[in-house]
């Protein structure tokens, strides 16, 4: 009995020492992030090394599906629409997959993003976007599997490279900086949103900071959402602390018959209650 008692102790303590070890991984992690113009690109991958390998056509074996890295499948995330190639992909993650050959890679960004490695197959499905690129020789070896990017210089696009060994493939990336650029802009010229001006509202009402103020925020606010029975409740609230009873229950009559409409009854018991009480 002691010697199993001992034996079991024994393949404890093995198993909570095992657990305790760390050593670096084979093909380190990376995550790159690169804005181009108004839009952020994102990169996580492994890294795997070349190790005095023969890495195309031999590690990497040409005309086969490649997870274009180690371990999980490389990613690549875009915040806005783009254009990889002159071809169009929606904003989104996409695992990066390629069919390297020696005159021309398949780049295959795959809606599929969170698999382990290559799929065996592809499903055409779940192919957002396919382009093919021409390889080239780098004057120098890059050790260890890299993407990087470069020609950053314009803010409509910049390229993106997959580099190892001596082969380099690059990717033009276009992205919709002046779009993005005039609908900031007319938004700001064109003046603050019917939630922007009810927020600051609801802050000076709640600060007790200059009614007067909070009230004609509000009531731009609600004249330009009349269906917003939450904002026209504010507005009776910052009227009623001003003082003014008669367009306070207004205000609230108001936000009721919306609220009714809504079917919020939150809202109707909130106001029912408030206009009995200003009506006294």
């Amino acid at each position: 009995m002691k010697i199993k008692i001992l034996t079991i102790l024994f393949a404890v303590m093995a198993i909570s020492l095992q657990a305790q070890i760390k050593t670096p991984a084979p093909s380190v992690y990376s995550k790159t992030d690169q804005v181009i113009g108004l839009t952020t690109v994102t990169v996580e991958y492994s890294r795997p090394s070349m190790r005095e390998r023969t890495i195309f056509g031999n590690v990497v074996p040409y005309g086969k599906i490649w997870r274009t890295g180690a371990n999980a499948r490389t990613k690549v995330s875009f915040d806005t629409d783009v254009t990889i190639n002159e071809k169009e992909l929606k904003a989104g993650t996409y695992g990066l997959l390629t069919i390297p050959n020696k005159e021309s890679w398949d780049i295959i960004f795959y809606s599929e993003a969170n698999g382990g490695g290559s799929p065996a197959e592809l499903d055409p499905s779940k192919v957002a976007l396919k382009v093919s690129a021409q390889p080239k020789a780098m004057s120098f070896t890059m050790e260890s599997f890299t993407i990087g990017f470069g020609n950053l210089g314009d803010s409509n696009s910049g390229m993106m490279y997959i580099m190892w060994e001596t082969t380099s493939v690059g990717l033009k990336i276009g992205v919709p900086t002046d779009a993005i650029a005039m609908k900031s802009i007319e938004s700001v010229l064109s003046g603050p949103t019917a939630n922007e001006l009810n927020a600051a509202a609801t802050y000076y009402y709640s600060a007790d900071k200059d009614l007067k103020q909070a009230l004609e925020w509000s009531t731009k606010a609600v004249e330009m959402n009349p269906d917003a029975f939450w904002m026209s409740r504010q507005k009776s609230l910052i009227q009623a602390k001003l003082g003014d009873k008669k367009g306070a229950i207004a205000s609230a009559e108001q936000s009721l018959a919306v609220a009714q409409k809504a079917g919020n009854g939150a809202y109707v018991k909130m106001n029912k209650e408030s206009i009995a009480e200003w009506s006294k």
